[in-house]
């Protein structure tokens, strides 16, 4: 007798806290009772209903652990969107909106799973990965991690303090890339993604990392491009793009 699948049905979503991350990103944690679980990279739908009825449904990446108390999406406002802009600028405590999920099983990552990791994102997609390092940190993980984040600046680093407390954790390396504005005295990378950065701070090959890039669409797509111009195989490479709506 074959199981079915269990349909993954809306819930209500009670917002507990909105810390602002950045300027124009926030996290919003969220109190869900019935909440059963995800993996570290998987997301949810949100779906928000106006008083005459007309609703709007944007996916986010899940910010937090599997192991956290509660379930955060961390989202960037986009200027014409139709949910993002209420997420990061209307919302407070005590709101409520429906979920779905989690959703997804192919860009996850478990401490289960053996080899050197590398985590690739640009601007919000980070937020996946930041999952996977809670995940790594909340089960005392020491796996070989490699972190490659590009912003825009400083200013737009999503979890800066966080990122500086996983700079010290055992085996985890992070390197940042600013692509438009540095501060005096930046020692940092200062380019977009690109071969020589990627050869200066990926793991080699034949270390058969697993490889995750989060971003938007071209980022993904490049990153990806030279990952496998490195030798990286293909199959190691699990890939997340952002589209225009966010």
């Amino acid at each position: 007798m074959s199981v079915q699948p269990q349909r993954i049905t809306w819930m209500t979503a009670t917002v507990r806290e909105v810390v602002e991350e950045t300027a124009r990103v926030k996290s919003v944690v969220l109190d869900v009772p019935v909440w059963p679980g995800h993996r570290a990279g998987q997301h949810v739908d949100v779906r928000l209903t106006a008083p005459d009825g007309y609703q709007a449904q944007r996916s986010y990446s899940i910010a937090s652990a599997p192991e956290d108390a509660a379930l955060v999406l961390t989202v960037e406002r986009i200027d014409d969107g139709e949910v993002s802009p209420y997420l990061v600028d209307v919302v407070v405590p005590g709101d409520r909106f429906e979920i779905r999920g989690p959703i997804g099983g192919h860009f996850v990552w478990e401490t289960s799973q053996a080899g050197p990791l590398v985590l690739i994102g640009g601007g919000s997609g980070i937020v996946p990965l930041r999952a996977m390092l809670r995940h790594r940190a909340a089960q005392g993980s020491d796996v070989a991690t490699h972190v490659v984040y590009s912003s825009r600046s400083l200013d737009e680093v999503i979890y800066r303090a966080e990122f500086e407390r996983f700079a010290s954790s055992p085996n985890l390396n992070l390197y940042l890339t600013l692509t438009r504005v540095r501060p005096p005295g930046w020692s940092g990378y200062a380019r977009r993604i690109d071969h020589d950065l990627l050869a200066d701070v990926v793991v080699p090959a034949a270390e058969a990392p697993h490889i995750y890039i989060c971003g938007p669409t071209a980022f993904v797509e490049t990153a990806a491009d030279v990952c496998v111009g490195l030798g990286h195989a293909p199959a190691h490479i699990r890939t997340e793009r952002f589209g225009p709506t966010g």
